[in-house]
């Protein structure tokens, strides 16, 4: 109590403006509250919109053209990808990302590490390329296969910043910056989908990408990531001081205790963090395994028919013989 007083001596003249625009802190946070303060407003609702409108109008040309594009992919991509996206900042949740900690925590879980494997699984890449034609296909073509997009795919780099974002952010003075400011903020979410894409795209995604590693690399690398979520989680639930600095007591919620959240947020961050990774991992062995099964029937396939070509060559010459 000692380390909180002092703090909260200053709420009655501290009140700062949320990042998300609003000048008053909202209502204690419920269920219902996440439909009531539901918002539409941000240039993020506007991109999932797009992102959702073109991806279906690939589909639509496709089937028009009477070209097949798997069910499953499309409900993937536009259900628990983009619809993740969307329940952690456009529903009641992002009303309060800049009052409670765990729910900033929430959606850095979603956006860094769920919602990029859904996106992944729909193939928007591949779709694109079996939609466009022309100058549009070839530039992308072009993106694919440039040394760009080399780098920023190679796995260990992607590993680098999927593992690094995070300190960079609650360790510096960055995560306070985007609490103040609503461009940093949406900027900072953004940014957890794009590293997340980056990482899990070449693991788990069907998109013809560079430096693909073969699965058991990939399981590897996703263990490899388990221990840095854990020192994460554990050093913000053991922290003798609070991330963001005095934001969360300036805030003067007096249903929410912030030193109780940021346990909570770090809880979040380790059990969330290793869930999500072991799911992946056992994924990733089961991918490798029918990988398995389906090389084992092409090459059976290949042997049926050089079998069947040598008999044939040896009646042919039996008949010859005669």
């Amino acid at each position: 109590m000692l380390r909180v007083d002092p703090i909260h001596t200053l709420t009655s003249t501290l009140t700062p403006t949320l990042a998300s625009g609003e000048a008053t802190n909202p209502p204690p946070f419920t269920v219902s509250t996440i439909f009531t303060q539901t918002r539409l407003d941000g240039w993020i609702a506007v991109g999932l919109v797009l992102a959702a409108g073109l991806y279906l109008y690939g589909v639509h040309r496709l089937r028009v053209r009477g070209d097949h594009w798997p069910v499953s992919r499309t409900v993937l991509f536009i259900g628990p990808g983009l619809g993740s996206v969307a329940a952690v900042t456009v529903s009641g949740l992002h009303a309060y990302d800049t009052t409670l900690l765990s729910v900033h925590m929430i959606q850095h879980m979603v956006l860094s590490m769920i919602a990029p494997i859904f996106l992944a699984l729909g193939a928007p890449i591949t779709l694109a390329l079996r939609t466009l034609t022309g100058a549009p296909r070839r530039r992308l073509l072009a993106v694919l296969h440039s040394r760009v997009a080399r780098v920023f795919s190679f796995p260990l780099f992607a590993f680098g910043l999927f593992v690094v974002n995070p300190f960079v952010l609650y360790f510096t003075g960055l995560y306070r910056i985007t609490l103040e400011h609503p461009f940093a903020h949406e900027l900072i979410h953004a940014h957890f989908i794009l590293t997340g894409c980056l990482f899990f795209w070449p693991l788990v995604g069907h998109d013809p990408l560079p430096n693909r590693w073969p699965y058991p690399a990939r399981a590897l690398l996703m263990l490899l990531s388990v221990p840095f979520h854990t020192v994460l989680g554990l050093t913000v639930m053991q922290s003798s001081t609070l991330f963001g600095g005095d934001w969360y007591p300036s805030l003067a919620l007096g249903w929410a205790d912030p030193w109780a959240d940021q346990k909570v947020a770090g809880g979040v961050l380790w059990a969330g963090g290793e869930f999500v990774s072991v799911t992946m991992i056992a994924v990733l062995v089961l991918q490798w395994v029918r990988q398995s099964e389906r090389e084992a029937r092409r090459i059976d396939r290949e042997l049926d028919r050089q079998e069947a070509r040598e008999r044939a060559a040896a009646a042919a010459s039996g008949g010859t013989a005669t």
